[in-house]
């Protein structure tokens, strides 16, 4: 049978404490929801129905790029009302499997042994044994080990309350028979809302087989309804990429110490020290080492490179064999050619620097073409702005740019040119030669500095 699956993503959230609806709080750098929509992607759902409603239409609209069908809940009356709100567009001859749009972390793996888990018109629960069931319902089953009924917290008994296998809310069912039995639930609870896990006692009453299948973790039903619980699942999720990683032949100087916030792609035997921080899509190659406490963002990072310590990199190309930081900025649009070092306290932005340049100290280049093999001193920048407009600085090959010089742009230096220390470089330099800009030298006899007065 086809697969739809209806994600229930409409809930309040107010222990979140936050003007954000609940589904759009971050693990890993992605939303709740996304999480879970990736979910059913994996399983080769046909359809995904997302049903939403407090918020309004912050949430579709934040994820308008998902692959969703959206279904608005106007009014929040229960699990039951909300799958009923999505199911009339499912064909009857599919199977549906309902998600939470806060439990981020269920398995390809364990959907799909719920899955199959149903033979015929049977309904599949996904359950899991708790030392700490509070808050959760309770599986009520025969003495044959049937499963009976679900029992909802705050509606059971003491012998009920006794019992440690919960329900996680995921189930997969017929959408035929599950629409005839959405039909037929009441509100008659402490609640008065409209219980999905009603939907099991109607089934056993119809004579039709309840099958559980159980998770491989109890972290994958886990859900999010505070702060606590989703830095929790941050770290678990972590704690999987940093596993995933290791397996993959990646060094980490600690598993606790990695944030992976997108996808990270490495090579052969790269090392990752603690804090190093990954967000969107980072690729680093083979024996490249990541030092301690960097952020890189959106980059591409070649073989045999080593990122010192405290380093920012964010949408850029670092080809291979270069050395960046510690304490260096490479900004948007910029790129190493490859066999580059670009030292501390370094800032480079939308420039192209060349095989072999150096730039290593405390130095800015913004909106620049440097050649090959070129050296930048200390304290060397491009004045790239005049206050409205930026402008290009275009440096040749084999260049020496001597200490504390400002070429303001636009300006263009030639091939093999010296310019030294002390610099304002206003004009265009001709190649080969040596250029400088520097007021003369005096020095006063006779001079005496300043007293205080007494």
């Amino acid at each position: 049978m086809a697969l739809s699956v209806v994600i229930l993503a409409a809930g309040r959230g107010t222990r979140m404490r936050s003007t954000v609806p609940k589904v759009l709080h971050k693990i890993g750098g992605r939303s709740l929801l996304e999480h879970v929509v990736d979910q059913a992607i994996s399983l080769g759902a046909e359809d995904i129905h997302v049903v939403y409603g407090h918020g309004g239409d912050i949430v579709p609209t934040s994820l308008s790029l998902l692959p969703v069908k959206w279904v608005y809940q106007s009014q929040q009356l229960g699990t039951g009302h909300a799958v009923d709100q999505a199911i009339c567009d499912i064909p009857d001859e599919n199977n549906v499997l309902v998600l939470y749009g806060d439990v981020p972390l269920t398995s390809e793996d364990t959907l799909t042994k719920l899955i199959n888990t149903p033979s015929g018109n049977a309904i599949g629960v996904l359950t899991v044994n708790l030392d700490e069931p509070d808050g959760y319902g309770r599986i009520v089953r025969s003495e044959s080990g049937d499963v009976v009924r679900i029992v909802e917290h705050r509606d059971a008994g003491d012998i009920e309350k006794a019992i440690t296998e919960v329900n996680t809310g995921i189930l997969v069912a017929p959408k035929a028979m599950l629409n005839l039995w959405l039909k037929r639930l009441t509100n008659s609870n402490s609640q008065g809302e409209y219980y999905l896990t009603d939907v099991i006692e109607l089934a056993v009453g119809d004579g039709v087989a309840v099958r559980t299948a159980s998770p491989t973790a109890p972290y994958e039903v886990l859900g999010v309804n505070d702060k606590a619980q989703l830095a929790y699942l941050e770290r678990t999720y972590q704690r999987i990429y940093a596993q995933k990683l290791m397996i993959e032949g990646v060094s980490l100087s600690d598993p606790e110490r990695i944030d992976v916030r997108g996808q990270l792609s490495c090579g052969l035997d790269v090392f990752i020290d603690v804090n190093a921080v990954f967000e969107g899509e980072v690729a680093l190659g083979n024996n490249t080492r990541i030092g301690p406490n960097c952020l890189i963002l959106n980059s591409s990072i070649g073989a045999n490179v080593d990122v010192l310590s405290n380093t920012v990199i964010e949408n850029a190309s670092i080809g291979d064999n270069c050395r960046v930081g510690p304490f260096a900025r490479i900004r948007p649009e910029t790129s190493l050619d490859g066999n580059n070092h670009v030292g501390n306290f370094v800032e480079i932005k939308k420039a192209k620097i060349g095989f072999g340049s150096k730039i290593n100290h405390l130095s800015y280049i913004g909106d620049a073409i440097v050649g090959q093999n070129v050296n930048i001193g200390a304290g060397a920048i491009t004045c790239n702005y005049d206050g409205a407009n930026k402008h290009l600085t275009e440096i040749g090959n084999d260049v020496f740019v001597g200490s504390d010089t400002q070429l303001v742009a636009p300006v263009k230096v030639g091939d093999g040119a010296t310019i030294g220390a002390g610099s304002t470089i206003t004009k265009d330099v001709v190649s080969e030669t040596l250029t400088l800009s520097r007021s003369k030298q005096m020095t006063v006899k006779g001079w005496k500095r300043p007293q205080k007065n007494k």
